[in-house]
């Protein structure tokens, strides 16, 4: 699990990824709290709220399949007794709860899912809610933009080259595969693809271009286009083996499918470019 950090007016607020959900560490809100009362003592008079329980109780019933509902019924029946109180150690252990927990150490204090954790921001004060909303979202904004440059990244191993046609023409060869089938006898089938989609061996591409076959391989600089198209030639390649096409065969049907669908991809391109100048 892995921290990040927000600021909400001033304070530092730390999530962390559980199963793939935000959790939040509701202690770091009781941080805009003055007088002597600790996170703890906050967190416990929070949780000893009807209202608290049964949104908490809601939420676990709908997103935990193990939650004890006998132990939530006997907690909501002493709920606003004066001599009721709850930690979030005995809510866990008692009702299998999976929306807030404890931790100690680095990082440590109170976390909970990040529906329970803005519920629990409304207790503390509306408005610092409304900021730790517009941070969070933000923050997952951001985490969206570098995800999708990360596969963008992996996709061309830090090669996008994108609209590079003259870098792709100079490290290409000249040779016509499409005229001459003999090398299909002996060709591997990644080499297939190679060939319809770049025109070209691995191999010979590594002959032409030994520097850069040293930490690089033809496909390190295609176009994303060319990538989709390459990604989906392998699913289609496979059918075709399993009707027991020949190479020559497959050759000519996935040569057909590239060429139709990097047009319109290629097509699509120029037409957002062009959209994009005309704004």
């Amino acid at each position: 699990m892995k921290n990040k950090i927000i600021e909400v007016q001033n304070v530092k607020v730390n999530i962390v990824n559980v199963n793939d959900s935000d959790y939040i560490c509701i202690s770091d809100f009781t941080k805009i709290k003055e007088g002597k009362s600790t996170s703890d003592d906050i967190i416990r008079n929070w949780l000893r709220n009807r209202i608290t329980l049964e949104f908490l109780g809601t939420w676990e019933s709908i997103y935990n399949p193990n939650f004890n509902s006998v132990e939530f019924d006997g907690f909501i029946k002493q709920a606003g007794l004066h001599t009721f109180t709850l930690s979030v150690s005995q809510w866990c252990e008692k009702t299998n709860a999976i929306g807030i927990y404890s931790k100690r150490g680095k990082y440590g204090g109170t976390y909970a899912h990040k529906d329970i954790a803005f519920e629990f921001a409304s207790a503390i004060s509306p408005v610092f809610k409304l900021y730790l909303i517009k941070e969070f979202e933000r923050l997952k904004e951001l985490e969206n933009q570098n995800r999708e440059w990360n596969v963008k990244r992996i996709l061309t191993k830090n090669n996008y080259l994108i609209h590079t046609d003259a870098i792709k023409n100079y490290i290409l060869p000249d040779n016509d595969y499409y005229k001459n089938k003999e090398w299909l006898k002996y060709a591997e089938e990644a080499d297939i693809l190679n060939v319809v989609i770049f025109n070209t061996t691995a191999k010979k591409w590594r002959e032409l271009n030994p520097n850069l076959a040293k930490t690089s391989n033809v496909r390190d600089y295609a176009t994303i286009n060319e990538l989709t198209v390459l990604s989906n030639l392998e699913s289609h390649n496979a059918e075709l083996i399993k009707e027991g096409k020949s190479k020559e065969e497959r050759f000519e049907i996935l040569s057909e499918i590239a060429k139709y669908q990097l047009n319109i991809l290629n097509n699509a391109e120029k037409i957002k470019l062009l959209g994009n100048k005309n704004k």
